[in-house]
């Protein structure tokens, strides 16, 4: 009953924040709602027992999104009407209304349930010889990626470094002198 609720509430998050990016004409509000639907993402991963799927959702895809809202914020005009009340002082919006308030309070009993579901199924006893109903995956993954992958994990390392350096060459700034080819 428990995984139910956890993948229902994650699948319309997971859907409805898509939706949502894909409706909204504010750069901001399309932002959240893609976190949101990244969040919900994460819940169904935790609804398969994939923590390690789930907690790299959350750290790469949901805090890239958080930078990515850090550079719209940066890369975007901001608005030129600012009102002043009568004391001078500029007002400030309100952050929010009541559909981002309950859009809110679903990712956070989503965040919050996954992580209660984590926590009750790694505690679970079994009987001796049986597997437990929730093994964790990141030693597996660990373990295939120095042994049986070993050598993709380190092709895909050169890949990398050759796209860092690749950016910092495009990046770098052209000196006036320079003669290009």
């Amino acid at each position: 009953m428990f995984d139910n609720f956890i993948f229902l509430s994650s699948a319309a998050l997971a859907i409805g924040g898509a939706l949502s990016v894909v409706v909204s004409t504010n750069l901001m509000h399309s932002c959240i709602y893609l976190l949101m639907s990244l969040i919900g993402v994460s819940g169904l991963y935790v609804t398969l027992s994939a923590d390690f799927l789930a907690a790299t959702q959350l750290v790469v895809y949901v805090g890239g999104v958080v930078i990515l809202m850090l550079f719209a914020i940066m890369l975007t005009a901001g608005s030129d009407n600012k009102t002043v009340n009568r004391f001078g002082i500029v007002k400030i919006p309100p952050m929010g209304n009541l559909k981002t308030y309950i859009m809110s309070l679903l990712t956070a009993g989503v965040m919050g349930c996954s992580v209660l579901k984590m926590i009750m199924n790694i505690n679970q006893t079994t009987k001796l010889g049986e597997l437990p109903p929730y093994s964790t995956t990141v030693e597996q993954i660990g373990t295939l990626l120095v042994t049986d992958h070993v050598l993709a994990f380190e092709i895909s390392s050169v890949l990398l470094l050759g796209a860092l350096v690749g950016a910092a060459v495009i990046a770098r700034p052209r000196l006036e002198n320079e003669v290009t080819k």
